[in-house]
């Protein structure tokens, strides 16, 4: 079996306003093992984001707050550290990487100031060491004349390049976690190729856990090793991505997966998913997709369904999977 490194049990973060409660998200649970790659997929708004950053203790405060659940890495809550012991995480044992690289970096840095800073929290050597150290780290990400780069500006270089970049300050820490959000979407066709092969051997060589948030199922097809689908906070469908990409068993798995166009079959208009999600204000008391659904059922609007296990992994909360 394979080893456990991050575990999320039944998280809830919402959001508190004059409009009332916001259930960004509520009740997520999945785990995450040694070496392997879970892909964390749904539309837009769908509490993905949250999540990552409800791991790592970075809600937008006073707004969010963390109601309830454990967020275990290795045993070991992250919601019962104080805010110093979570500085000893974040970037050490749990690093992220954020969807645009331009404003992750600091323009006005350089790239080898910023990098130094990265290894600088983590080991207290002298800087020409540091520097030196930064430089092998983009050596590392695949950055040509890495020690040239460092006296960079972030603006001086493509998006590809710093993406590498960002990913070079996440690893500065050798995470055994790397959370990242949505990295390739402001990056061309062949630049996400590249930095998710990177991402592979990078992880190959470490073998960190990640969790790789996205929307695109191409990517969860050539990165991932499982999936979980996300939808108005909560997860729907988990398993394997083989078995879920062969046998969807949710609705909403089934539509999202419908509306992905095929270049070997030729059709007059592309598949969608009628309606809207719900407003995370007013969610309702049954299935949060029943609105949406073409095989609603009077218990699908009155109970939230079970998850039902399904096989080798598989399960989704579907109450025609109760039968």
């Amino acid at each position: 079996m394979a080893e456990a490194v991050l575990e999320v049990e039944d998280l809830h973060t919402y959001f508190f306003n004059r409009r009332g409660v916001l259930k960004a998200v509520d009740g997520v649970s999945f785990t995450l093992y040694r070496g392997e790659t879970l892909g964390l997929v749904g539309e837009s708004g769908c509490g993905k984001s949250m999540t990552a950053l409800s791991i790592v203790r970075l809600v937008p405060r006073p707004a969010a707050r963390i109601v309830r659940g454990q967020v275990r890495l290795r045993g070991e809550d992250l919601l019962a550290k104080s805010e110093r012991e979570m500085r000893q995480v974040r970037g050490r044992r749990i690093a992220m990487i954020l969807q645009d690289p331009q404003a992750s970096l600091n323009p006005v840095f350089t790239i080898g100031n910023q990098l130094v800073e990265a290894f600088a929290v983590q080991r207290r050597w002298p800087r020409r060491r540091l520097w030196t150290l930064a430089a092998e780290a983009l050596r590392h990400v695949k950055v040509p004349e890495a020690a040239r780069r460092l006296y960079d500006f972030p603006h001086q270089l493509s998006g590809g390049m710093k993406q590498r970049v960002v990913g070079a300050i996440a690893l500065a820490g050798a995470p055994e976690v790397l959370i990242a959000d949505e990295p390739t979407t402001a990056l061309d066709v062949t630049i996400q190729l590249q930095f998710l092969r990177l991402l592979k051997e990078l992880q190959a060589e470490t073998q960190m856990a990640m969790l790789f948030i996205t929307h695109d199922f191409g990517i969860v097809a050539r990165l991932c090793d499982r999936v979980a689908v996300m939808y108005a906070g909560r997860i729907v469908e988990q398993g394997p991505v083989r078995a879920v990409f062969r046998q969807p068993a949710h609705p909403y798995t089934q539509a999202l997966m419908a509306s992905v166009p095929r270049l070997d079959v030729k059709v007059d208009t592309l598949a969608t998913i009628e309606g809207q999600p719900p407003a995370l204000d007013a969610l309702p008391e049954g299935c949060r997709f029943a609105p949406r659904c073409p095989y609603v059922e009077r218990r699908c609007q009155q109970a939230y369904p079970p998850m039902v296990p399904l096989q080798a992994d598989h399960a989704a909360a579907c109450w025609r999977l109760e039968g």
